[in-house]
């Protein structure tokens, strides 16, 4: 018997759904459903769709080649973006907004190990060219100083979100990790994740100069002092991650365009929109790179594994992007002479 269904607009849907998902998920988890739902809103708005009691399966899967091609998304990504919308149109069905059972009719894709592993990374080359145009350009900015931190440490964006003033030590030069779940930064790996991590004097240049002259003196809701601060308070993930997606497309750092777009017309220059541009990365393509950076460097894999907090059967599959011929040639290095 199919159930009465009560109107309800997608952005009223959502906020409401984003609502019921605080205190019940972590932030973090809070922030990525709503950064990958703002696309699912932004399709209903261009298709006309103000009412969630029209939505059909077939309506999802037009959403969803739409989505593949808007966004030049792999099986991976458009695979997590998917199951973020099927959970929340199965929260659509409990308040009668959309009928019963419809999630179930959002496809996921099935990548192959391979496209698991195949993800975008930050090249160490790129990596050195956005850093140095923010250094010259844009030192100890905000972006300034979250690239540099990000690509240093290898840190989850999570985790960055996490840290206040008081988890920086310039003296020792070091960051401590804590897990907080009661004031809304809890770290992924929950109390596992906290460690120390050394910085180097650079790094700490640049942090000590950002909270120096350039951080908005602000507290959270909690009234921690936090390190990385908006006007408003605690920079949020969905913020942090439109300034990584920003300063790492190339004419924003003055290379000219590699896909031959005019950047009067190209859409990547709006804000919202700077994950278009093909050459800009994601925070987790950020981690992914330093951690490549790291071991391509020789630094021990054990010690890479403590230091950005991933397992080394979770490194090697997911992370580990040197080809087989570095990596042949880094153990030639410490058999020589044996």
């Amino acid at each position: 018997m199919t159930k009465n269904l009560e109107p309800l607009t997608p952005t009223e849907a959502k906020d409401m759904f984003l609502a019921d998902r605080h205190g019940q998920v972590a932030e973090r988890t809070v922030q990525a459903d709503d950064y990958r739902l703002r696309h699912f809103i932004r399709w209903t708005e261009e298709n006309g769709i103000d009412n969630l009691n029209d939505l059909s399966g077939r309506t999802l899967h037009k959403f969803r080649l739409w989505r593949k091609e808007d966004g030049d998304l792999n099986k991976v990504s458009l695979r997590t973006q998917l199951k973020s919308l099927r959970v929340f149109i199965k929260w659509c069905e409990s308040i009668d907004a959309v009928e019963e059972g419809l999630h179930e009719k959002i496809l996921l894709p099935t990548p192959s190990k391979e496209e698991e592993r195949r993800e975008e990374t930050l090249r160490t080359g790129q990596a050195e060219e956005v850093l140095e145009y923010l250094r010259r350009f844009e030192y100890a900015s905000r972006s300034h100083t979250l690239l540099e931190l990000l690509w240093h440490t290898g840190l989850r964006i999570g985790a960055v979100y996490s840290l206040d003033i008081e988890d920086y030590d310039p003296e020792e030069e070091r960051l401590e990790l804590t897990h907080r779940p009661d004031t809304e930064t809890a770290l992924k790996n929950k109390s596992e994740g906290e460690r120390m991590i050394a910085l180097s004097r650079h790094v700490c240049e640049v942090l000590d100069d950002w909270l120096e002259h350039n951080r908005p003196d602000v507290l959270d809701d909690h009234g921690r002092e936090l390190l990385f601060t908006s006007e408003e308070g605690r920079l949020t993930i969905s913020t942090m991650r439109e300034r990584v997606y920003s300063v790492t497309r190339p004419c924003y750092y003055g290379k000219d365009c590699p896909h031959d777009r005019s950047v009067d017309d190209c859409e990547a220059t709006r804000y919202g929109y700077r994950s278009k541009c093909p050459s800009s990365v994601s925070p987790h393509s950020i981690r992914r790179g330093s951690i490549t950076h790291f071991l391509t460097e020789n630094v021990p894999e054990k010690v890479v594994s403590d230091r950005m907090g991933v397992g080394q059967d979770v490194l090697d599959k997911h992370y580990d992007k040197r080809g087989e011929e570095v990596k042949v040639e880094q153990r030639r290095d410490y058999i020589n002479g044996i």
